[in-house]
């Protein structure tokens, strides 16, 4: 009994010291980022196209509201209902106390690209951060200067509420292991210009991929199945296919894409309604040239089949997310 008790002891203090090395925080040092002066009319555009306001900017409401009172008062505060638990947004402002206002550049771009706060914190990918990652070091510079220039505003957010072992932040550590290399976006050289500008909008700052993809028993997206909808994260109906398949956007034009992405109106003369507004909204801030590189880079996505099945439930919800 006594060498059982030592063994199973060494077992444990093994398993423990493994656990502690597999989920330690891995971060970029500073000579990771280039000598880059910030444009920030560029940092703007970035923050456009990742939707920052949508999640960050303070709701009129609720914590679930979708509207929001001004999209430069990034005081957080909204609610991501998952069914895991409530993730409570933060407040990015340049707020010294309770916002991002001490982080450095490097502490930013290390949240993007590694999703690690500053204290070597590992952040929830609730924060789309497996695609953040894409991004260059140059359009992150630019996106960190641009928030600076936006109201500082004192604003405490309420922690996550999870439920176990979703509220043990350090396990987040053994994700990233699967789904986190930190690795800005390569071009394709045998794509064109416009196709590689779209497919590092989508696949980067404006993180589609996100909402748009299953996601398997760790959270993470099924590659295989990458753009061919899923079940919305709040358990509310349903995110469609947008892989040019029979069942996702295969008899759209490029242009009907974009008009689409201007508009908010489909070829059947329908319109998108609930969470995808505020996204349609701020594509329809971007210049056409990226508009037209998304819906090219949309069109060369592998066709497939959903890889979920429409509700049939007559709430209104599957229709909601188109």
């Amino acid at each position: 009994m006594r060498k059982a008790f030592f063994i199973l002891l060494a077992l444990i203090v093994v398993g423990a010291l493994a656990f502690y090395l597999l989920t330690m925080p891995v971060t970029l040092p500073a000579s990771a980022l280039p000598d880059h002066a910030p444009d920030i009319a560029n940092g703007k555009i970035m923050f456009i196209a990742g939707g920052c306001a949508e999640c960050h900017a303070a709701p009129k409401g609720a914590c679930d509201d979708l509207d929001i009172e001004d999209e430069t008062v990034l005081t957080g505060g909204r609610c991501l209902k998952a069914n895991v638990g409530t993730f409570h947004v933060p407040n990015i402002s340049p707020d010294k106390a309770t916002g991002i206002g001490r982080w450095t550049m490097l502490d930013f771009v290390n949240a993007m690209k590694r999703g690690v706060a500053p204290g070597g914190v590992h952040l929830y990918p609730a924060f789309p951060y497996t695609s953040y990652q894409r991004m260059t070091f140059e359009d992150l510079i630019d996106l960190k200067a641009y928030l600076d220039t936006l109201p500082a505003v004192s604003s405490t957010v309420p922690a996550h509420a999870l439920r176990f072992p979703y509220n043990i932040r350090r396990g987040l550590g053994l994700f990233k292991r699967l789904y986190v290399d930190g690795k800005t976006f390569a071009p394709d050289p045998e794509a064109s210009d416009a196709v590689n500008r779209g497919a590092y909008l989508v696949l980067g700052p404006s993180h589609c991929g996100e909402c748009h993809s299953p996601r398997n028993a760790l959270g993470g997206i099924i590659q295989s199945q990458a753009f061919a909808g899923a079940k919305s994260p709040d358990g509310k109906g349903t995110t469609p296919n947008i892989t040019p398949s029979k069942d996702g956007i295969g008899d759209w034009t490029e242009e009907d894409i974009v008009y689409l992405l201007e508009t908010g109106s489909t070829p059947d003369f329908d319109v998108i309604g609930e969470t995808m507004v505020p996204v349609q909204e701020n594509m329809a801030k971007l210049s056409g040239d990226d508009r037209s590189a998304i819906a090219a880079f949309l069109k060369t996505l592998p066709p497939r089949p959903d890889a979920v099945k429409k509700s049939d439930t007559a709430n209104g919800d599957d229709a909601a997310q188109d």
